[in-house]
């Protein structure tokens, strides 16, 4: 009898696996200062005056990328709540990171900003007007939260130890501070009277809350460099945002000088005008003097290997708040030297924007950003 063959069954090639998608366990709050130092590039660009060719075009491109990458990181910060809530959670309580949900608000308004100043050549001024409202409403109202809770954890939660204090609790502090320097922005768009006058004071309001939170830690900030030495490598940009309140609230007076004629009456208004000047001028120059110091730190973290971190892009925004503040006392003093001042901070911050940029994208693609943080290194010796 004849036997049949057995039919030995094809092993089929496996099928290939999804690519994997990159996690947003680790993309914490401060993803949004790739928005901030983006969007900036932009307005500080059209803030400048002097008229080189092609740079508004280039503004505007720039101005979509950040609109872009807003969009980007609101999503990703939303699944990073959905789905992995207890390192939202853990963030809040981390005192290091739960400043940086200042972020957010600044990240709005700097968008916003943006729209007002170029965004209006694409997509055309009422649509430009009604954005800018809608994310300066958003950024004002998240960050007055953000200005009173993050604080107030620090007080009853975080209680960081003596010696410890960052540029990085000024985030929160100066979000405000943006708000008062976007506002101004707004007011021509208002109904002349009640409704222009009370954006204008309420934008000075929040210049001062900025303003004198500001004052109470900065203080801090350099008793702490002094009595304990330089910070840590990584963590060396994060000097730059010092600046950050120094030029944006520069920036807010001399805005808020330019719309108070037609939101106040005139007593008030020329003397919003002298303030812009006697404010800025002086702020201005401790603003130079605290980034001579930064760079000087900056150069020595460097020389020691200081790694790359996304505190990197603490170069970006803070020195394009010095952009706009110098542009605004050129405006108003008629200074050749302050015109060329802010020339020079642009160069520089488009030539910091250029590199954290760049080296953003490379830590992406390799996926080093997105990472869980290594655990420290044991010390050598040490028992097991």
């Amino acid at each position: 009898m004849a036997t049949i063959p057995r039919i030995r069954p094809v092993a089929l090639a496996p099928a290939p696996a999804p690519l994997p998608l990159p996690s947003l366990r680790h993309i914490g709050p401060n993803w949004y200062a790739t928005v901030m130092g983006t969007a900036v590039v932009a307005s500080a660009g059209a803030a400048l005056p002097v008229h080189v060719p092609g740079l508004r075009g280039a503004c505007v491109a720039v101005w979509l990328l950040s609109a872009v990458l807003l969009a980007g990181v609101l999503v990703a910060r939303a699944g990073h709540w959905v789905f992995h809530r207890d390192q939202a959670r853990a963030h809040l309580l981390d005192p290091a990171v739960a400043p940086f949900y200042g972020c957010l608000s600044m990240a709005l308004l700097a968008v916003g900003a943006g729209t007002a100043a170029v965004g209006r050549d694409v997509i055309g001024h009422p649509a430009a007007v009604a954005t800018g409202a809608v994310l300066f409403t958003a950024g004002t109202v998240s960050g007055l939260v953000v200005a009173v809770a993050v604080p107030y954890l620090m007080v009853v939660r975080h209680r960081p130890a003596p010696g410890t204090a960052s540029p990085v609790w000024l985030l929160p502090l100066v979000a405000p501070m943006v708000s008062a320097a976007v506002g101004p922005l707004l007011v021509p768009e208002l109904p002349p009277g009640q409704w222009r006058e009370a954006l204008l004071l309420a934008c000075y309001a929040m210049f001062g809350l900025s303003l004198l939170a500001t004052l109470a830690v900065v203080p801090l900030i350099l008793g702490r460099l002094i009595h304990h030495g330089p910070l840590p490598l990584a963590l060396t940009p994060a000097l730059f945002l010092v600046l950050g309140p120094l030029g944006q609230s520069t920036t807010a007076v001399n805005q808020l000088a330019d719309v108070a004629p037609d939101a106040i009456r005139t007593p008030y208004a020329s003397a919003f005008g002298a303030f812009a000047v006697v404010y800025g001028v002086p702020v201005m120059g401790f603003a130079l003097l605290w980034l001579a110091l930064s760079v000087a730190m900056v150069v020595r973290a460097a020389r020691r290997g200081m790694p790359f971190t996304m505190t990197w892009w603490g170069f970006t925004f803070p020195v394009g708040t010095c952009v706009t503040g110098a542009a605004g006392l050129a405006r108003h003093t008629g200074l050749t030297a302050l015109t060329w001042l802010a020339v020079a901070l642009y160069a520089l911050l488009v030539t910091a924007w250029a590199v954290a940029g760049a080296r953003t994208l490379r830590g992406v693609i390799g996926g080093t950003l997105l990472a869980p943080p290594r655990p420290p290194c044991p010390v050598a010796g040490a028992a097991t």
